[in-house]
């Protein structure tokens, strides 16, 4: 039988994806129960395919224990598309089918947040600044009706 696909997504971080997987459910029943890939072969083996515009890396062979589960690819390049795909095998049954590719820019949260402080420090400035003008200019109200001294003329 085959392995998957398995459920992925991914989101973006600092120069990083986060990817979080969720097996494949299995076909096999025990006592009426649905078992997980988890209750068949303990552990499972999977591999993430990184695509950019450079080609196809595969990334070092990982295993896990858990049925959903996340990891973290690191140093990526900021504003650049990354699309991933997961391949999930198991020590005696390495027939398995890759999930589709998921795409997404990394450091485009990082971006947004950079915008929504620019623009929230613009707004505070552009207040700041108009309170300092109303200030001055009832200042000169003020002053313009209280007499100068001749010397001040």
């Amino acid at each position: 039988a085959f392995l998957g696909p398995p459920e992925v997504n991914i989101s973006s971080c600092l120069n990083c994806i986060n990817v979080t997987i969720k097996l494949p459910t299995s076909h096999v029943r025990k006592n009426g129960k649905l078992l997980s890939l988890i209750d068949i072969y303990g552990k499972l083996d999977y591999d993430i395919t990184l695509k950019t515009l450079d080609g196809e890396h595969k990334r070092p062979r990982e295993k896990t224990t858990e049925e959903v589960f996340n990891t973290v690819i690191e140093e990526l390049y900021p504003n650049r598309n990354y699309c991933v795909s997961v391949m999930v095998t198991a020590s005696i049954n390495t027939h398995s089918i890759p999930s589709a590719w998921k795409c997404v820019a990394a450091d485009s949260v990082a971006r947004q947040d950079y915008h929504t402080v620019a623009i929230a420090g613009a707004v505070c400035f552009s207040l700041l600044l108009a309170g300092v003008l109303k200030c001055v200019h009832a200042g000169c109200y003020i002053l313009k009706k209280i007499p100068l001294p001749c010397s001040l003329v």
